[in-house]
């Protein structure tokens, strides 16, 4: 049996799916990116490789994406992270039906991708001049309130009183109104709260710019932030689909490509 591997380099983390020929998950991992974005992609796979058992020369055909595709020169073929995403999102949200849009909200970007009625990329929109926004961004406001990233989702359901509102749209600024609220006796929860619909907000007027289709689906790792979730429903007025691990939706989709590239380049071998 052979297998095929997706690696997502973004600018905070390395994520590696390993797929088999029935496009069926075998195995991921999601690393930091750190500074050496060779070094540790390659230590990253040799790591999931050495976990799964499989051998170097069983993964078929590798596709890199994300930030530092180029990077990794062991790739079969590179891959634009808007393309891997709308493949994997595809796949992982069709037990909810037809995903038309797509909300990315990574580490230090944020997009919004609108797919047509056969799943290709109509049209995107991306945010990457601001941290606000964006999982950075959040991990700002995580230190100052001196709680971690992931407690956020239960502070934001938990909240005592309404979600405060963050009127700054820069990192700095709301970094200050943050402090201040903070230092007023607000609640953490209101306060999280408060960060969360101003994200859903940023996020909705950059959707708004190309249009919404259901199904929604929203991945990136701060998708995990039930909190957010929540806030990007009552902004959208709509349900959003959150795949299991929507850290590795983009990995996934490379993978699901480097099958179908391994699969094209067989059948002109054999033409």
């Amino acid at each position: 049996m052979g297998y095929f591997a997706g690696i997502d380099i973004g600018s905070t983390a390395i994520k590696i799916v390993i797929v088999d020929e029935a496009e069926e998950i075998i195995a991921y991992r999601i690393s930091p990116t750190g500074s050496h974005f060779h070094r540790n992609t390659l230590e990253a796979l040799t790591s999931l490789l050495i976990q799964t058992g499989i051998e170097r020369k069983e993964i078929l055909y590798i596709t890199s994406t994300g930030y530092g595709r180029k990077l990794f020169k062991e790739a079969d073929e590179t891959l634009s992270e808007i393309t891997a995403n709308a493949i994997g999102a595809r796949r992982l949200g069709r037990a909810h039906g037809t995903v038309r849009t797509i909300i990315n909200i990574g580490g230090q970007d944020s997009k919004v991708i609108l797919l047509d009625d056969d799943g290709h990329v109509e049209n995107f929109v991306m945010n990457d001049k601001c941290a606000a926004g964006t999982g950075r961004f959040l991990e700002m406001v995580a230190r100052n309130l001196e709680i971690e990233v992931d407690e956020m989702g239960e502070y934001h359901l938990n909240a005592r009183g309404v979600p405060l509102s963050i009127n700054s749209t820069c990192t700095v600024f709301a970094e200050s109104e943050v402090i201040s609220l903070l230092a007023n006796g607000h609640d953490r929860g209101e306060i999280v709260a408060g960060i969360h619909y101003s994200i859903a907000r940023r996020i909705v007027r950059l959707a708004k710019r190309i249009g919404v289709r259901d199904t929604v689906l929203f991945d990136g790792g701060t998708a995990m932030n039930k909190g957010l979730v929540v806030a990007m429903e009552d902004e959208l007025m709509r349900e959003v689909v959150v795949p299991d691990v929507p850290q590795i939706t983009t990995a996934f989709g490379a993978a699901l490509a480097a099958r179908e590239a391994f699969i094209a380049e067989e059948r002109n071998v054999h033409v």
